[in-house]
């Protein structure tokens, strides 16, 4: 999104990592004469943000610089972003507009409520993400085509409501408006527990993998599809758990459940259930739309050739000369589940289309995913 929109806006930042140094950077993309103002306690962060003009101003305390803006993006941790409400609230305005971007609401709201800042707060959470973290993997294009749920109060008026929508829209965010409390679960179910099980998985198998490291070898395909998102930082799953704890718990259990169920299919040799079983799963799977979502997107094309030596150096050659920047590349080795020999992974959906248009005009078989 190229957008470049003369208004005169100012935006406060309390953390600058990995969403609120992308947020940031689409701001300064779409809203070119924005005064961007960041706190943030790593001073390398602050002044990357600086050098790359991202933000206009940086200060490693709460002050009164925050006086005055149309936005405050709350963007430190879970936990510590209520740590930060008392300080930023003296320098709030009738028209500032206070949010979030934290993955569970229960607790900011019912700070909120309690500290009386119901009339300035509109809860956020862009679906967006990465497994590495700060400010140096920030990217304007993260929230692109995500969606971005907003969660305002009880009372907020609709006028409110759908300047923050807009604005986030104008970014090129999807804006859902949710109720805190229906966020919470939803996310328990669709993003929390999915990480709780990646993360039990790859333990489980480094428990049970012997001397030899077989299991490490040879893990790869659909594993390391599933698995991928436990490269997250341990330190943030650690506090996500513990604010949407009743959640979690609650659709542990249900989980639970149903593997006991599919345990019994199997116990019993059920063939019929046992076809219904991933037959339901592939095609409500299958329905899913493909952008927009709780976790980033892999932007991957797999390329069939034979492994020999200097079979990837044309491919290099072609997209470096066309412009495309290659994230990653690697031979893959097992191929249980992969048509394609070579993985190649780009920053951005945009690469990826031009990669697989390109390369199949020379004649090279390519998959997506």
């Amino acid at each position: 999104m190229d957008t470049f929109l003369n208004l005169d806006i100012k935006i406060g930042f309390v953390g600058l990592g990995l969403i609120g140094g992308s947020i940031a950077k689409a701001i300064r993309k779409v809203y070119g004469n924005a005064f961007i103002n960041a706190f943030d306690i790593s001073r390398e962060s602050l002044e990357a943000a600086l050098s790359d003009k991202t933000v206009n101003h940086a200060t490693d305390k709460i002050d009164d610089s925050f006086y005055g803006c149309d936005y405050i993006f709350l963007c430190a941790s879970v936990k510590t972003n209520t740590t930060y409400l008392d300080e930023i609230k003296k320098y709030l305005t009738k028209d500032t507009i206070l949010t979030d971007v934290g993955s569970v609401k229960n607790n900011i709201h019912a700070y909120i409520q309690k500290a009386g800042l119901s009339d300035y707060f509109i809860g956020g959470h862009p679906m967006a993400g990465a497994e590495k973290s700060g400010y140096k993997n920030s990217k304007a294009h993260l929230i692109e085509n995500a969606y971005y749920v907003i969660s305002p109060e009880k009372n907020t008026s609709h006028e409110k409501i759908e300047k923050y929508s807009d604005f986030i829209k104008s970014l090129g965010a999807i804006p859902i408006v949710l109720d805190y409390r229906d966020h919470d679960h939803i996310t328990g179910t669709i993003s929390h527990l999915p990480h709780i099980i990646a993360a039990g998985l790859v333990n489980y198998v480094k428990k049970n993998d012997d001397s030899r490291e077989m299991m490490r070898t040879l893990a790869a395909g659909g594993f390391k599809d599933m698995t991928r998102i436990a490269s997250s930082s341990a330190d943030m799953w650690k506090q996500i758990c513990l604010a949407n704890k009743d959640n979690i718990l609650n659709v542990m259990d249900s989980f639970m459940d149903e593997l006991k169920d599919i345990r019994k299919i199997i116990e019993d040799s059920d063939i019929i259930k046992l076809e219904e079983f991933f037959s339901n799963a592939r095609e409500y799977r299958n329905s899913m739309p493909i952008k927009g979502g709780a976790f980033s997107k892999a932007y991957e094309i797999y390329v069939d050739l034979v492994d020999q030596a200097g079979a990837i150096a044309p491919i290099a050659t072609i997209l470096g000369i066309n412009g495309i920047n290659i994230k990653n590349i690697g031979i893959i080795n097992n191929r249980e589940f992969i048509d394609g020999v070579l993985r190649i992974e780009f920053e951005s959906e945009k690469d990826l289309d031009d990669a697989s248009k390109l390369l199949s005009s020379y004649n090279y078989k390519i998959q997506t995913r």
